[in-house]
């Protein structure tokens, strides 16, 4: 597939605010049952707001790619049958409810913060479910193999909740909060296990067994076929959007740099960050990752293989 940078904007950043948001109400859980001391309400209220101006980057970012971003609001009609109606449901509902708790805890009249735990636990599993639907929106299709797996569901909430503890990190850190070690074990275990699924997508994608093949695209049975002339001289919609047009070296060059960017480095920092306490290393962390996030969603749209690309990307 061709990656559109908008898409791959939208799914990190959202991802990185979801996971921002989860780290906040994990913290909340860890002050009810005495893991650390309360966080103040000032950190917590600009956590929830950066957060949401990640949300609200990644909504924007998602303009990007439309042919018409006034007609937008149509893509909501399909909620029973299309994960992506669903996400354009739930992604505001969430941004919705991170804005209600960040000023829950900046609510002087006390009206909100009664309702700040009742927010966290239905923005909790808004977020969750932001993740599914994110995710199922490439998993739900079987005709792309690569991405016709749970691990894409499963990659999708690791990778986001993983950035998301490791920015938690650095802010309590930059605050000087004790939060900071909790954050930066949490982050380091998600990093961790999010190279795993990602290291177990790669292997299961590698041998694939091709389900289409040039007999099964013209029904003709035959040991072989040769394809001999596109039809036309230039190009069109389906060479542009369904093959990237990078040489294999490229892309197995991205492959490496996101393994690299996205999980070794990160948590090399982060140890760093946790042995010495300097900020440093967690700036480092927070930055690189994010880099090592983009190649990671350019390869995760490159790897997949259309099956018209058996016609089309031969002569691409």
């Amino acid at each position: 597939m061709n990656p559109a940078f908008s898409v791959i904007f939208l799914t990190t950043l959202i991802g990185a605010g979801q996971g921002l948001f989860l780290a906040l109400l994990a913290s909340a859980l860890g002050v009810r049952f005495g893991a650390w001391a309360a966080l103040p309400d000032a950190f917590v209220a600009s956590g929830a707001g950066l957060a949401l101006a990640l949300l609200v980057a990644g909504l924007g970012a998602s303009f990007l790619h439309l042919g018409r971003p006034m007609r937008a609001w149509r893509s909501a009609a399909k909620w029973r049958t299309s994960w992506l109606s669903r996400e354009v449901i739930v992604l505001p509902a969430l941004m919705g409810l991170v804005a209600l708790y960040g000023a829950a805890h900046l609510d002087v009249g006390g009206v909100l913060r009664p309702l700040a735990a009742w927010i966290g636990v239905l923005g909790a599993v808004t977020c969750i479910a932001l993740y599914v639907c994110t995710g199922m929106i490439y998993a739900c299709l079987r005709f792309l193999q690569e991405w016709a797996t749970p691990l894409t569901v499963l990659n999708f909430t690791l990778l986001g909740a993983g950035s998301g503890f490791a920015v938690a990190a650095l802010l309590a850190r930059l605050d000087g909060l004790e939060a900071v070690a909790g954050f930066a074990l949490a982050a380091v275990g998600l990093t961790l296990a999010g190279l795993l699924g990602r290291a177990a997508s790669l292997v299961r994608n590698a041998g694939l067994r091709r389900t289409s093949t040039l007999a099964t695209a013209i029904g003709i049975k035959h040991p072989r076929i040769e394809q001999r002339d596109a039809g036309f001289l230039g190009g069109s919609f389906n060479t542009r959007e369904f093959f990237h047009g990078r040489a294999d070296g490229f892309v197995r060059a991205v492959k490496w740099i996101f393994l690299g960017g996205a999980f070794v480095v990160p948590l090399l920092l982060l140890g760093a960050g946790l042995a010495s306490g300097a900020v440093v290393w967690y700036v480092l962390a927070v930055m690189i990752q994010g880099v090592g996030m983009i190649a990671e969603r350019w390869y995760f749209f490159a790897e997949a293989n259309h099956p018209q690309n058996l016609y089309y990307q031969a002569l691409s």
